[in-house]
């Protein structure tokens, strides 16, 4: 028994597991050391928020990019040169939290690469992966994203403590060096005499629902058109759009901002807290590939429709995370701050078996490029709600020096929250899991 016995489709499942599990970690990492570093130097609150979020503004500008580049040249090479590129960024720039350019150009080098690693995947999922197994494949892909957040919670304060801040950024480039190298020499293209209609993200595409009237037939290549114009104005694209935002913003805030806040709003140390700091992204973990089961199980007796489905697990997710969210500021404990990040969380995760596998329904042929332009929007979630916070917390320090108070981090909680239930409603009206592109 070993690798060779493995149907590939499930191979490419896990190394993309593998692959955004390794992506979160440098995420969590990058935040958890330059925090230690920034602190240390005494830098403001702002200004650590400026340095967090440049990381997506490389992020915003690769994502379009990367789905054209993955639809052309194939998502298997785009995202082995882009795992590269971000590994050697980490592995050669300095952490020192002075030298302000050098970290923006290597934070939005990292960005730029990691921007192209998740329109590559989805496109690499739609040429392998049948449309009744979508659900958990993505669910099990997207689900590394928070293994990955929970281990980097759980190891990499203990390394700063021990080794450093610098020893992450080493750690994190030789776990993508050695993703590069197993992508390298296990992952491969569909055949096409084998899989004829994988030439374009559209493997087993012929099982989906056509939505009649709408549906944009293309040619059955690579160098086929892509229909930008009906892309940018189809409403259940804008529906993904928004709750992919949403999703992003919530994710992004508390994986930026929950390290300061158990050190400055509770006064608790993140390395005296164990193995509890792990939780809400080990609860995103297991809620997504429950969410996933669910969606293709619920799909494959055929209890409810693709869009029923799509809109029930989606509009779940995100109600039970809105109120989550909110409550976070009257929690005093680091335990009750763990358990309301964990249903946030979690949920959050459960509603991507709606919206983020939605990209494969309507648009499987154009799953990279649907995905982009949905991940461009959540990667403006992070530049905008990363920095804001920044900016709330340094107009709250003129009423509360510390940080310590509540009503400091009540419209941090509260602005996510509400996004929850504004972007939920979006995508009960709009959102359809019926191909509206071929």
């Amino acid at each position: 028994m070993g690798i060779a016995t493995i149907p590939t489709r499930y191979l490419i499942v896990i190394l993309t597991f593998i692959c955004t599990a390794v992506c979160y970690i440098e995420r969590v990492g990058f935040s958890i050391a330059y925090t230690v570093a920034a602190d240390a130097e005494g830098i403001s609150q702002s200004s650590k928020g400026t340095i967090l979020s440049t990381f997506y503004y490389g992020y915003a500008c690769s994502q379009v990019p990367g789905g054209w580049a993955a639809q052309k040249i194939g998502g298997r090479r785009v995202l082995l040169l882009s795992f590269v590129l971000w590994s050697l960024t980490c592995a050669l720039v300095p952490l020192d939290p002075n030298r302000v350019i050098t970290l923006i150009v290597a934070r939005l080098l990292v960005g730029v690469a990691q921007g192209f690693i998740f329109p590559s995947i989805h496109t690499v999922l739609a040429q392998w992966v049948p449309p009744h197994e979508r659900s958990r494949s993505v669910s099990l892909t997207t689900s590394g994203m928070y293994l990955g957040a929970a281990m980097g919670m759980l190891l990499l304060p203990s390394l700063v403590k021990f080794r450093g801040p610098q020893s992450v950024f080493l750690a994190e480039a030789a776990l993508g060096g050695m993703w590069s190298l197993l992508w390298f020499k296990c992952a491969s293209d569909p055949p096409r005499s084998q899989h004829p209609k994988a030439a374009a993200s559209g493997f087993g595409e012929s099982l989906l629902p056509v939505k009649e009237g709408r549906i944009e037939k293309t040619k059955n290549d690579r160098t086929s058109h892509i229909p930008w114009r009906r892309i940018f104005f189809s409403l259940p694209v804008w529906a993904i759009v928004a709750n992919n935002f949403t999703f992003h913003y919530a994710l992004y805030v508390l994986m930026n901002w929950l390290p300061t806040y158990f050190e400055l709003g509770l006064k608790s140390s993140l390395q005296e807290m164990g193995s509890s700091k792990m939780m809400p992204y080990l609860n995103m973990f297991l809620f997504s590939n429950i969410g996933g089961v669910i969606a293709d199980h619920v799909i494959t007796k055929k209890i409810m429709s693709v869009t029923k489905t799509r809109k029930v697990l989606n509009t779940v997710g995100f109600a039970v995370s809105s109120f989550a969210l909110i409550a976070i500021p009257h929690f005093r404990t680091p335990d009750g701050v763990v358990l309301c990040s964990s249903l946030a969380l979690g949920f959050l995760a459960l509603g991507r078996a709606g919206f983020a596998v939605n990209h494969m329904d309507i648009a499987p042929r154009y799953a990279g490029i649907v995905m982009g332009v949905s991940n461009t929007a959540g990667t403006l979630a992070g530049i905008i709600g990363v920095g804001l916070t920044g900016q709330l917390l340094e107009a709250a320090k003129t009423t509360d020096s510390d940080l310590s108070s509540p009503d400091s981090w009540r419209a941090v909680f509260f602005i996510p929250g509400l996004l929850c239930i504004l972007s939920s409603l979006v995508f009960l009206l709009f959102s359809t899991g019926e191909r509206i592109f071929d």
